[in-house]
């Protein structure tokens, strides 16, 4: 391939960039015109995908890191036929596919939402772990590469940590990472805020490094080739790169390695855009065109690529030939089809906490449901995901037939793993920890609801009753805050996550039925540590729990209307079954609901919604958060008790009475509550 016609592709690569800022006013364009080179050897030389068919399952992944790079992957995607000129003009605009931070869409190529730094090379990470984990069942044939691109500051923020040690530890050597290293930040140079060795950073996390001058063909071409040579680590290659590259002022002087050009339009920053656009080969009256000669450069590698592609499927068509039962079960993997499991065969203990509940369910799901994955933050033992654990290996270097990621303490490391995995597809991404630890995930956790990711969430420990452990272990304000993520709706309109609080084992099986059949969002599962008295039954608890479909369900009723009904989660559902036989000694009559998910009972219809909480009738409300949690079903005349302050350190049994969270409370508040009436 011919150095000199990539040097013009990455110059167009480079006038597209400044072009889309320019005329939106608006982004970030110097980082584009660094980065072009390699996106131009990478897309013209070396990324394996079928152009005809963009969610190919074996194709190679490339995932951005620095989102507000956009402009450098929208262009070098629109000369892979991805993008059209008014796409690219219309950067940054209303109902644009070229948002000014990428959104996932496969169709066109973009394999990952980025924005908050640091998150689209660690999504890399876990699509690598992804991948070697479907070689791992069905053989190197199906064996390709992930590739992640980061700037400056993807590397500083601490997510890179756990991600540069993850993959170090696994030896991921289908993983292979390009380091934009150019020396400027938006308000800084990087001098200014580190003097780190980034080269020796990765290298002690067992990565094979590279530098290179980031801007030379010939050196990037070399560099992939040793990466692709690697058999024992991923590969970092630090590419030395010139921030804002072939920018120019009006008088023609260069005006790279300038802060201004990261974060805004060259017009502004001080260079001349008209003088920069021709300095690089194009018409600034025109600059929205594809040079012939790049143009049939790029049709020509899809060309190849089609080829190659159709070679691939031919050897998986003999594969499947040979392999039927393993062919078949690819498929199942890859399709959105919820696996073949049955939840009724699963007898939980009496009494138990919702994580043994949880982890009862996760150990029949072992050699069942073949394609989950699960993690933990250094919790399995505490979280309970060791009941899967227990019937399989962790990964390790050079092994992925086990299905556990033993994550160390990292949880937005883990949490953005377990995104990649998702996205790669193939996979049912689980991971747990600590609901308190939440606070840490939440950045992924809001990408994988915007992305509409099925990672399913562990979060153990679920309140004030983690007792001696303390405020700091105590989540009490957590709750609210990841319930608003079912209040929030993604861009297709459905709650952008389903959140679950069983309130008794046979109830937490049905949440996680309700979880493994959620293919569009995530799915939160919020357990107790401590043990849950079991709910009445009428006759089968099973079979009642699974009335949790419907996001609140009545638990027990009175004959006739209600004087009062009692609604609450988890492990507040119990106490409220105590509180009523207290009430009704007193000749008052109850209803008990139980709420696991007020999204979900949100979106049903209206009619079942007045039929569980009628108008009219008093309510009162438990919960071991914020009142705010169960506010929006109790409304204006009904009253919720719950916690306003941080939790105490005290056994929960102690904390349970002097925080009002038994019987007697019950029996008072709602006692008060009527004689209002």
């Amino acid at each position: 391939m011919s150095n000199k016609l990539i040097e013009k592709a990455a110059d167009n690569v480079r006038i597209l960039a400044a072009a889309m800022v320019e005329k939106a006013k608006s982004g970030h364009p110097g980082g584009a015109m660094g980065g072009a080179d390699f996106v131009s050897v990478l897309y013209s030389e070396f990324l394996n995908y079928d152009p005809s068919d963009m969610n190919w399952a074996n194709r190679d992944r490339f995932f951005l890191d620095p989102g507000h790079m956009s402009p450098m992957l929208y262009s070098i995607l629109a000369m892979a036929g991805n993008y059209k000129m008014d796409d690219l003009a219309n950067f940054r605009q209303w109902e644009s596919v070229t948002p000014g931070h990428p959104e996932v869409d496969f169709a066109r190529g973009v394999e990952n939402t980025s924005g908050p730094l640091g998150q689209g090379h660690t999504m890399a990470v876990g699509a690598a772990i992804a991948e070697r984990f479907l070689v791992a069942r069905f053989g190197e044939w199906m064996a390709h590469k992930t590739y992640a691109f980061i700037s400056d500051g993807g590397v500083q923020e601490e997510i890179s940590q756990g991600a540069g040690r993850i993959a170090g530890t696994l030896g991921l050597n289908n993983l292979i990472m390009f380091y934009d290293s150019n020396d400027i930040q938006l308000s800084t140079e990087t001098s200014e805020v580190t003097i780190e060795d980034t080269a020796k950073k990765y290298e002690a996390w067992g990565w094979n490094v590279l530098t290179i001058e980031g801007n030379d063909i010939e050196a990037i071409r070399g560099a992939l080739h040793v990466a692709h040579a690697e058999t024992e680590k991923p590969t970092l290659i630090i590419g030395k790169t010139i921030m804002g590259k072939g920018a120019v002022t009006a008088e023609g002087a260069s005006y790279e390695r300038k802060c201004a050009t990261h974060g805004m339009p060259l017009g502004e920053a001080g260079a001349s855009f008209d003088k920069t656009i021709e300095n690089l080969g194009g018409d600034p009256k025109n600059p929205f065109v594809i040079f012939d000669d790049v143009q049939a450069l790029f049709d020509a590698r899809k060309a190849e690529l089609t080829k190659a592609a159709a070679a691939k499927k031919a050897e998986q068509a003999e594969w499947a030939k040979a392999n039927p039962e393993l062919a078949a079960k690819l498929e199942k993997f890859f399709s959105k089809e919820t696996p073949e499991f049955d939840f009724s065969k699963i007898t939980q203990k009496a009494d138990s906490a919702t994580r043994a509940a949880s982890s009862a369910v996760l150990a029949a799901f072992a050699g069942e449901v073949e394609n989950l994955i699960v993690s933990s933050a250094d919790l399995s033992n505490s979280d309970k995901t060791d009941g899967f654990l227990k019937k399989t290996t962790a990964f390790k270097k050079g092994d992925f037939s086990g299905s556990f990621l033993q994550a160390g303490v990292a949880e937005l490391t883990m949490a953005s793993i377990m995104n990649g995995m998702a996205l790669h597809g193939g996979v049912i991404p689980v991971c747990g920890t600590f609901f308190v630890f939440s606070d840490y995930m939440k950045p992924a956790v809001r990408l994988a609801a915007l992305m509409q990711l099925p990672v399913k969430y562990v979060w153990t420990h679920d309140a004030f009753r983690v007792g001696e452990d303390g405020p700091t272990h105590q989540p009490v304000e957590q709750e609210a805050q990841i319930r608003l993520m079912e209040k929030m709706k993604n861009h297709h309109g459905q709650n952008s996550m389903l959140v679950l609080r069983p309130a008794d084992g046979d109830e937490t099986t049905a949440s996680w039925k309700l979880a493994l059949e959620n293919t569009s969002t995530p799915t939160a599962l919020i357990l107790s540590r401590q043990n849950i008295t079991n709910l009445p039954a009428k006759a089968d608890r099973y079979s009642e729990a699974l009335q949790a479909e419907k996001g609140a369900y009545i638990v027990t009723d009175c004959e006739g209307t209600p004087d009062v009904i009692l609604l609450a989660s988890g492990s507040e559902v119990s106490t409220l079954v105590a509180g009523a036989e207290l009430l009704e000694k007193d000749g008052v009559k109850c209803r008990i609901v139980s709420v696991p998910s007020e999204g979900l009972f949100r979106s049903q219809s209206a009619e079942y919604q007045a039929a569980i909480l009628p108008a009219g009738v008093k309510k009162f409300g438990m919960t071991a958060g914020l009142p705010v949690n169960l506010e929006g079903l109790v409304g204006a005349d009904g009253k919720v008790f719950g916690l306003d302050s941080f939790g105490y350190s005290a056994p929960y049994k102690v904390l349970d009475e002097k925080l009002g969270f038994n019987a007697q409370n019950v029996y008072k508040q709602v006692k008060e509550l009527l004689v209002f009436a």
